[in-house]
């Protein structure tokens, strides 16, 4: 026969998951970010050699890295 304790139980619950994160120079960076930087930086250098506008590529750019910091803040809070 086995011995019920509820006490243990409550305590052997999951941990929440932690956000994945990134050691860059003694800081813990959210992958999310550093994904954003990378989007930005792609999308940027594209729309540069396709549009050949500095303005219109910096300011798309700035919306790419906006959009995916978002969706990767949300993803990481739920």
């Amino acid at each position: 026969m086995t011995a019920y304790h509820p006490e243990l139980r409550d305590t052997s619950r999951a941990l929440p998951a932690r956000p994945a994160s990134i050691d860059i120079a003694g800081s813990a960076w959210p992958v999310y970010k550093l994904e954003a930087l990378v989007a930005g930086l792609l999308a940027g250098l594209a729309l540069a050699l396709i549009v050949g506008s500095a303005q219109v590529a910096v300011l798309a750019a700035a919306a790419v890295s906006s959009l995916v910091w978002v969706v990767g803040l949300v993803r990481a809070h739920s």
